[in-house]
C-alpha cells in the first residue's frame, strides 16, 4: 500500500506527464499544419500519386469532413468538448497511467484542432491514406486516445493504481 507522499508525488508526476504530452501534440500539429501550409498549395498532393501522400485541404467540418461549413457551432462545440475533458478528467479518483495518456492525447489534439477552427475557420488536414479521409495529427491524437480510453475502461479496472 501506498502512503499519501508517494501517492502525492506519483499524481503529480502523472499530471506533469498529461501537461507535457498535452503540450507536445499541440505543439506537433500546429508546427506540423505550418509546414503544409508553407510548403504545399491548396489541394496540392506529395507525391501526386499513391496510397499515402501529403494533401493540403481545408477541413471546414469534423471528423470525416462531416458538418462542413459550421464553424460557429463546431466551435462551440469544440470548446464545450474540452471543458468536459477537462472535467471528466480532474472528477477522476484513481486514474491509471493509461487515463493520464489517453486524456492528454484527446486535449491535445481537441486543443490543437479548435487553435485552427478559432484562428483560421476551418482545420488543416494533410495526412492522405487511400480512400480515408484526409486527416491531421490532432485528429490522430483525439482517435488513438479514444481508443487507448476504451482499452483502458474494458480491459483493467480504472481504479486500480497499478495500472
Amino acid at each position: 500500500m501506498k502512503n499519501k507522499k508517494q501517492t502525492i508525488f506519483i499524481n503529480n508526476f502523472l499530471n506533469t506527464y498529461f501537461l507535457i504530452l498535452t503540450l507536445f501534440i499541440i505543439s506537433l500539429d500546429q508546427i506540423s499544419k505550418y509546414i503544409v501550409v508553407q510548403n504545399l498549395v491548396l489541394g496540392e498532393s506529395l507525391p501526386n500519386s499513391g496510397f499515402f501522400r501529403l494533401t493540403h485541404a481545408q477541413n471546414t467540418g469534423t471528423a470525416f469532413s462531416l458538418f462542413q461549413n459550421q464553424t460557429d457551432i463546431l466551435t462551440i462545440v469544440s470548446f464545450v468538448a474540452i471543458v468536459m475533458i477537462i472535467f471528466i478528467y480532474i472528477s477522476i479518483e484513481k486514474p491509471s497511467k493509461y487515463v493520464y495518456l489517453s486524456y492528454g492525447l484527446l486535449f491535445g489534439g481537441a486543443f490543437g484542432n479548435l487553435i485552427d477552427r478559432v484562428r483560421l475557420g476551418y482545420v488543416t488536414d494533410f495526412f492522405d491514406v487511400g480512400f480515408w479521409p484526409i486527416f491531421n495529427i490532432a485528429d490522430s491524437a483525439i482517435t488513438i486516445g479514444i481508443i487507448l480510453m476504451l482499452f483502458n475502461y474494458l480491459i483493467f479496472n480504472n481504479n486500480n493504481e497499478e495500472n
